[in-house]
């Protein structure tokens, strides 16, 4: 593919990175609401059935991040570094990987899917339409697995205003195939879960289409299809694997975790149970802009470190972080004046009211612990130091939020206010080792590209960049 007019490089600033990933962010959030509330006109039963099977998909989907997060990372290190033609090679061998790995997830998943239903325990009258939605969603998984591979490659060239279009593309074709599947107008089947799940292949399959497009149009050079026939990639995917599996390692590490809290939650009665749902529903919200900081911070600080210029990534890390902090400390403060008029949208009962109001008023603590990690570790990730921050977070989320929930909620009978002071202790232990990593600079030696010395940075990133003294 080669390099056409349309493929100028974007300019790569925080702001220009972040606020199409907050957007994409922010519609996966939103569309996802307005599925359940489409189905929830439908049938009750119906909501449960595609909740039940978005359960196994979600880890599906985490599994294969584990190559589209070291893709994202190595291409953004090989771009600073001016090496496209070995960034174009990482960018094939992860698609291929994907796909693979996608089709084989996605036939085990057909066949398995009763297997995996049944081992849930999921009761009779659901079985059958969870069925449905999983075989047919699951079965067309790899595309997923594509999307997401492709994204990662155009975002991480800095483009994340393409990944952006495509996923509101998506999500209002999936709206759409809803409501004709749904509803039944102009003479349309109503199919019900069949019908979201054949909408949601649909529309993902038409997303892969334009991903496809946008990486022939956008990235620079030639894609070297040839290269994965001449020899095994064996290099570019031990690569790819060193930064994925780590990634996912702590993803694996805090969902697991968030199960056991779960456990104690439930113990708590079924009050606290959904008020914990409620509450970080709307926390999602508000974690939002540190998630897309975290994002946008990444693809600059790999390209930074790939261009073998540390003051301006180091720099760089601290003020986005000082950024996540105010904004996210700002939304949670916002979020919490008119937290009962929130919470109110959702329910009438006003213990879940009060308590969740409690909770929001929490998280004012909370958020900004949260942002250390979130912009801390993707920019340690991002200059190759991909282990430290999952050993932290295993012992942490672990050690820490897991055994202060049993403790401050079960034990000395505080509920769900001790597993959010859990929370909070386990955010900010986490977030303060790694600013303590990050000041250390041990990840200057961890990057995946070659190097020899550092790079002097230019006029224009010392005016960006003004402090060089740490």
């Amino acid at each position: 593919m080669k390099n056409l007019k349309s493929n100028k490089a974007a300019k790569l600033t925080l702001f220009a990175l972040t606020w199409p990933i907050f957007i994409e962010i922010f519609l996966h959030m939103l569309m996802g609401s307005a599925d359940t509330l489409m189905l929830s006109q439908y049938d009750d039963n119906a909501v449960a059935s595609v909740g039940v099977a978005n359960q196994v998909l979600n880890l599906i989907i985490v599994m294969f991040g584990f190559i589209a997060a070291g893709t994202s990372i190595l291409i953004a290190q090989y771009i600073g570094a001016k090496k496209e033609e070995e960034a174009n090679k990482i960018g094939v061998v992860s698609i291929a990987a994907n796909l693979i790995f996608g089709i084989l997830l996605s036939i085990i998943i057909f066949i398995l899917a009763p297997t995996i239903l049944k081992a849930m325990n999921i009761p009779s009258e659901l079985m059958k339409t969870s069925l449905i939605y999983l075989q047919i969603v699951g079965g067309f998984s790899f595309i997923q697995a594509l999307i997401l591979t492709i994204a990662a490659i155009v975002r991480s060239h800095g483009f994340t205003r393409d990944a952006m279009y495509v996923t509101f593309g998506m999500n209002l074709l999936n709206v759409i195939g809803n409501y004709l599947f749904i509803f039944g107008p102009f003479g349309f089947p109503v199919l019900g879960v069949t019908g979201v799940a054949i909408s949601t292949s649909i529309s993902r399959t038409i997303g892969l289409t334009a991903m496809i497009i946008i990486l022939y149009y956008r990235i620079k050079g030639n894609i070297p299809i040839a290269f994965l026939f001449k020899k095994f990639p064996k290099e570019e995917l031990k690569k790819l694997l060193k930064i994925g599996i780590p990634s996912a390692g702590e993803h694996i590490a805090y969902n697991t975790s968030q199960i056991a809290i779960t456990y104690f939650i439930a113990s708590m009665g079924t009050i606290a149970l959904t008020s914990k749902v409620y509450t970080q529903n709307i926390m999602m919200f508000i974690l939002l802009f540190s998630v897309a900081i975290g994002q946008g911070t990444q693809i600059l600080i790999g390209q930074y470190v790939g261009a073998e210029k540390f003051t301006a990534a180091y720099v760089r890390c601290i003020k986005s972080l000082k950024i996540a902090i105010l904004v996210s400390t700002a939304m949670a403060i916002i979020f919490s004046m008119f937290s009962k008029s929130i919470f109110s949208i959702f329910t009438n009962n006003t213990d879940i009211i009060n308590l969740g109001s409690t909770l929001i008023l929490l998280t004012i603590i909370l958020e900004p612990g949260r942002a250390f990690n979130l912009v801390l570790i993707s920019s340690l990730r991002a200059a190759g130091d991909v282990k430290y921050p999952v050993y932290i977070g295993i012992l942490s989320m672990w050690g820490v939020a897991v055994v202060l929930s049993y403790i401050l909620g079960i034990h000395f009978g505080l509920g769900l206010i001790g597993v959010w002071i859990a929370f909070s202790a386990d955010e900010w232990l986490r977030g303060l080792l790694m600013l303590k990593r990050w000041r250390s600079k041990k990840w200057k030696q961890m990057s995946f590209v070659d190097k020899e010395t550092e790079r002097p940075m230019s006029i224009q990133e010392k005016k960006r960049f003004p402090s060089t003294s740490h």
